[in-house]
């Protein structure tokens, strides 16, 4: 696979797998989300009660170039790592309340919450609590609508704002995590996107939806297919995804600036736990946005990034967030977390 014609394939790959899945939905070969985010359509939500919010809020707003106006404050006191269900309604009105109609999306500038029950905080403020996945969430989610489409205005198209979390443990690597998705617009360098599939059966239902291994020479990058339980020592990640609880060597790598990482497994958007290696692990290591569920999902892929899907729009110019977003077709559980305007391949966008 090589050259342009083999990027032209890819792009328009129809994966029926998603469009079995969600009957209805936009088809995989739709065009990727338009012109993509913009600065002046997110608004940064700082909460008042987390010292590091507002240091890395402003500083995140700063180099990104965010409108002043675009900034909205809540008070969250006492980091909770979940809320109940009455608890993040009344979050939600005071975040509403402060954004003007242009916003398609929401950056929250916090490290908890990140959990509304059994949801994601990111998939319950974009998509609306959905308490029948909590009654099992081991069964099949409801379907996004924004799944593989080719919508370019999530909120004026369908009312949809998505919503991403940037983590604030330590202001540095908040700051590291903002300037990596600053600097991805620049012309993109020579990458690759690695594919593992790993000794952990039951965390490779993705490895069937990967991409085909190759070379996309217009953009640049090598496809990298390998059966291994970690990378060791690679210096051109633009994209990773693996099946693990927890991954290793994750030291001994380079993550380029805009680069997309992330883990099936049970709890990696349960940022601060300890039973399986959070996904938040993946900025700490260099990656710049990433994603993992905070309550059991069992392993259906449609509950985490479907690779193709995410690669492809991706490559075609859509921020990390649009990406992400556009690449899981059941998120109730899924957190979104890091720089949701990271675009390294921007200048592909058509």
């Amino acid at each position: 696979m090589t050259g342009d014609h083999s990027l032209r394939t890819f792009l328009s790959l129809t994966l029926a797998t998603a469009a079995a899945a969600l009957c209805g939905q936009a088809s995989a070969d739709a065009p990727p989300a338009g012109a993509g985010l913009q600065p002046s359509q997110l608004a940064i939500i700082i909460n008042d009660a987390e010292p590091n919010s507002a240091e890395v809020g402003e500083y995140y707003r700063q180099v990104h170039g965010i409108p002043a106006a675009n900034v909205a404050h809540v008070t969250i006191p006492n980091r909770p790592r979940k809320l109940s269900m009455d608890q993040f309604k009344q979050l939600k009105e005071r975040i509403d309340a402060q954004l003007k109609p242009g916003i398609q999306a929401v950056l929250m500038v916090w490290s908890a919450p990140y959990a509304v029950e059994c949801n994601s905080i990111t998939s319950a403020f974009t998509l609306g609590y959905d308490a029948g996945q909590c009654a099992k969430t081991c069964d099949p989610g409801k379907p996004s609508p924004y799944f593989n489409s080719n919508v370019a205005q999530p909120y004026t198209e369908l009312g949809l704002r998505l919503a991403m979390l940037l983590p604030v443990d330590f202001v540095d690597e908040a700051k590291a995590v903002a300037e990596r998705g600053a600097v991805s617009g620049f012309s993109p360098p020579a990458a690759s996107a690695y594919y593992l599939t790993t000794s952990d059966a039951a965390r490779n239902s993705r490895a069937p939806l990967f991409p085909p291994p190759g070379m996309l020479a217009q953009r640049k990058l090598a496809i990298r297919h390998l059966k291994a339980d970690s990378l060791d020592g690679a210096q051109d990640i633009m994209v990773y995804q693996t099946g693990m609880a927890k991954v290793a060597k994750l030291d001994t790598l380079r993550f380029l600036p805009g680069a997309l990482a992330d883990h099936l497994t049970s709890f990696g958007g349960d940022l601060q736990g300890t039973q399986q290696m959070s996904s938040q692990r993946w900025l700490e290591a260099g990656a710049t946005a990433s994603y993992g569920t905070v309550s059991e999902p069992c392993s259906y892929w449609q509950k985490f990034p479907q690779p193709s899907v995410l690669l492809r729009r991706y490559l075609s110019g859509s921020t990390a967030l649009e990406a992400y977003w556009g690449s899981v077709a059941w998120p109730a559980q899924g957190l979104f977390i890091g720089d949701p305007l990271a675009a390294p391949y921007a200048r592909f966008r058509r």
